[in-house]
């Protein structure tokens, strides 16, 4: 093996960019750099990985496409041994910042937290809440260590996510809206009414498919029961967030022929800073917490 990381983020680069003259501008180096590391890959591998006959941009050959995930695996594998080796170095971490999404279930993070304190007495804990995407943001621009969040497909790739467990999605309506008084409410009868879904609209969250012409959007799954309670819609919302104490008598579960698949809860970290003891001890507390709440 002569190829080296360097020559691989440039086939990354490259790849994704689609232009060994933007790559170069980025990386601040000659495009002559570029081409040439890219070259020295493919001699080391042995196979051509772009087609430059077009004159144009380089487009991926069968071969750079079968291998650029796996060269994409290397490299975050590399922040991975970084990560790890920084959290090895560190030791047990003094403060250990945590953001969730506004809708996670109480109970499950109060009851891991409370037993967090009592195994790290000395940990510092922030705790923060936002909407949907933010806890990604913030993860990313490393103003948390962990977040605890839903899953969905718009994940950034620097990013690790653990799976934790899932939450029971109900189908929903304000006791004032006439699908309340309705045995049962099919797909065909839903989709005559507004809906209300999560936003953005490719956040791809369980239950995100638009079934009707109308539809309202809201970013917090609070926001969408504040909606249903005046009556503006009907929506599919985690069943702890139907049956919030605020909301009782005020909203109804339907029954319906179609039901959105559980929402997954993950545990999310960068890539590049591992998680030190007390994070890796959270996670498997929330994870027990959330699989006993069935």
């Amino acid at each position: 093996m002569q190829w080296n990381l360097e020559q691989i983020r440039l086939f990354v680069a490259v790849a994704e960019g689609q232009s060994f003259s933007a790559v170069a501008r980025r990386l601040r180096r000659a495009q002559s750099a570029v081409s040439s590391g890219i070259a020295l890959l493919e001699e080391d591998l042995g196979v051509q990985l772009f087609d430059r006959s077009s004159g144009r941009q380089p487009r991926l050959t069968a071969a750079g496409v079968a291998l650029l995930e796996e060269a994409r695996e290397v490299l975050r594998q590399c922040q991975r041994l970084d990560g790890k080796a920084l959290g090895l170095a560190k030791g047990e971490e003094a403060r250990l910042r945590l953001a969730q999404d506004e809708a996670m279930p109480y109970q499950p993070v109060l009851a891991s937290l409370e037993a967090l304190g009592k195994a790290f007495p000395l940990l510092e804990v922030q705790l923060t809440t936002s909407a949907q995407g933010e806890v990604a943001r913030k993860l990313l621009e490393r103003r948390a260590d962990l977040g605890l969040l839903f899953h969905h497909e718009q994940m950034p790739d620097a990013l690790e996510r653990q799976r934790l467990g899932t939450i029971e999605m109900v189908t929903v309506c304000g006791s004032n809206h006439s699908l309340a008084a309705m045995e049962c409410a099919d797909r065909r009868e839903l989709a005559r009414h507004r809906q209300i879904l999560m936003s953005p609209q490719d956040s791809h969250y369980p239950g995100g498919e638009q079934i009707g012409p109308q539809v309202w959007r809201a970013d917090s799954f609070y926001v969408m029961a504040e909606l249903l309670m005046r009556g503006l819609g009907w929506a599919w919302l985690p069943r702890h967030v139907a049956q919030y104490p605020a909301y009782q008598g005020q909203l109804v579960e339907l029954r319906s022929d179609w039901t959105p698949p559980s929402l997954v809860v993950e545990l999310v970290c960068r890539r590049d800073a591992a998680l030190g003891p007390a994070a890796l001890w959270l996670a498997d507390s929330l994870a027990e917490h959330l699989q006993a709440m069935g």
